[in-house]
């Protein structure tokens, strides 16, 4: 298709969404709860169809595509449902003794027409969580799924069409020209997933029209192992972190950093849960697979710059690469200097948590951070010094998975947050309004009131 045909249908679909926004529906509360529990219907009835895409695309195994994509958003709706009549509800605010005899309060409102751009890790559930919120703040949407997941991104378009009118929710397929163009429209708001280049590329165009952004972006997360952690817990949990979706996760543990007492202790205990919980990938069905060759390629690369304590191997047919452990890793290195979004884990000791954090400072603000720690003051310590987006302290992953906590970014690992009420609130501008009185007039305010600076300056003190 033509750059002039992808625009024409664009621009058409934007159109279409903006004169139904202005039609005033979306903003029913009652409409909005109406179109969620229909998406919810819809993928409960085509969850195996799901399931059967996930497989195609990134093998993933019926009980991780339920778990990591489809189960979180069944909740995510069942959470928003219950709460968002409250949510939506005009909300007083105090008036000052200034303004006696008026009221203030804010109005939550929808910005109109949204686009989400939906990366291929979790290519099911990263374009529809960011919709559940867009739709429950009352806007309309255009999703943009990933073309690196096509039979995902197919799914994706059938559901939507199953479950809305094209002026309600749309879905744009395509790759980087599609990309391109929608990214010069005039929409009301944008919600990117993805990489740190690619985020910048999007805040820049947005920039252009004064378009708010949400960028869920990545980085490198650390995952600090002190010398007092429950090795045993801690292993098995960090290795299910690494190696979920095979390390394709944005908030996976991008390195470890492990203190040097504990070391060789915790990597013989590290490799034992690895072995037990992704045994054999190249003849495990349920292991997943490289999204594709250019970053199977990248990440095979990534092998040569430490020493291979465990694991190491691929499989470039299958776009396999098994749960891998580095040691004795340059700082400068490609593996430590770059997201890896893979399985390869890079182990960096230390001396003193000090020293960790100092390592951690070093580099720009990440997504997730993971510490594994008995020690309160080691705990306080980390989380007041260091900045990142959200974490776990003794667990990897499971921030993401509560409503009640925002999900976002720092820095350069993001701007904004969801889930839960963060969505609704992410979706939505806070309209201010001061109600006056017009049964007394305070003549103080007016530039020919008698000693009117000096009350102005007793009131305003």
């Amino acid at each position: 298709m033509s750059i002039e045909s992808i625009e024409r249908n664009i621009q058409r679909l934007i159109q279409k969404q903006n004169e139904f926004f202005f039609t005033k529906q979306p903003k029913s509360v009652d409409y909005r709860i109406q179109l969620l529990y229909r998406l919810r219907a819809v993928l409960i009835e085509n969850e195996q169809q799901i399931m059967n895409a996930l497989q195609k695309d990134l093998n993933k195994s019926e009980f991780e595509a339920y778990a990591t994509e489809v189960g979180i958003l069944l909740k995510e709706i069942s959470f928003i449902t219950k709460r968002l009549k409250n949510w939506a509800k005009p909300q007083r605010s105090k008036t000052p003794v200034t303004h006696v005899g008026s009221s203030s309060y804010v109005i939550p409102e929808p910005y109109g027409v949204v686009l989400i751009i939906a990366p291929w890790n979790y290519p099911f559930l990263l374009a529809f969580s960011p919709l559940i919120g867009a739709i429950a703040a009352g806007n309309t949407a255009i999703v943009k799924p990933s073309e690196l997941t096509p039979n995902v991104s197919s799914v994706i378009q059938s559901l939507v069409e199953q479950a809305f009118e094209e002026e309600q929710v749309a879905v744009v397929q395509g790759g980087i020209k599609e990309s391109q163009v929608l990214l010069q429209q005039r929409v009301d708001y944008i919600f990117f997933t993805g990489s740190v280049a690619v985020g910048k590329v999007v805040m820049s165009e947005a920039a252009k029209k004064l378009i708010p952004v949400t960028l869920e972006l990545g980085g490198k997360s650390p995952c600090i192992v002190h010398q007092d952690a429950n090795l045993d817990l801690a292993a098995k949990r960090i290795a299910f972190g690494k190696f979920t979706n095979a390390g394709q996760t944005c908030i996976a543990p991008d390195y470890l950093l492990v203190q040097s007492s504990v070391k060789e202790a915790f990597i013989e205990k590290l490799t034992a849960s690895i072995k037990e919980l992704y045994e054999d990938v190249f003849h495990n069905p349920n292991y997943v697979k490289i999204v594709n060759e250019r970053h199977f390629d990248r990440l095979v690369s990534y092998l040569d710059d430490g020493l291979i304590i465990f694991g190491g191997q691929s499989d470039k047919e299958k776009r396999i690469i098994e749960p891998t452990i580095l040691d004795q890793v340059d700082m400068n290195s490609p593996v430590m200097t770059e997201e890896i979004f893979g399985p390869i884990f890079p182990i960096i000791e230390f001396q003193d948590i000090n020293e960790s954090i100092c390592i951690i400072q070093q580099k720009e603000k990440p997504l997730a951070l993971y510490l594994f720690s008995e020690n309160e003051a080691v705990q306080k310590e980390v989380t007041t010094k260091l900045s990142f987006g959200g974490g776990c302290i003794n667990d990897t992953l499971m921030h993401i998975a509560t409503p009640y906590l925002p999900f976002g970014g720092v820095g350069e690992s993001g701007i904004g947050s969801y889930h839960g009420e963060y969505s609704f609130s992410t979706f939505s501008h806070y309209k201010s309004v001061l109600k006056q009185t017009t049964k007394v007039d305070l003549p103080f305010r007016y530039p020919t009131f008698k000693h009117g600076l000096t009350l102005l300056k007793k009131l305003l003190k």
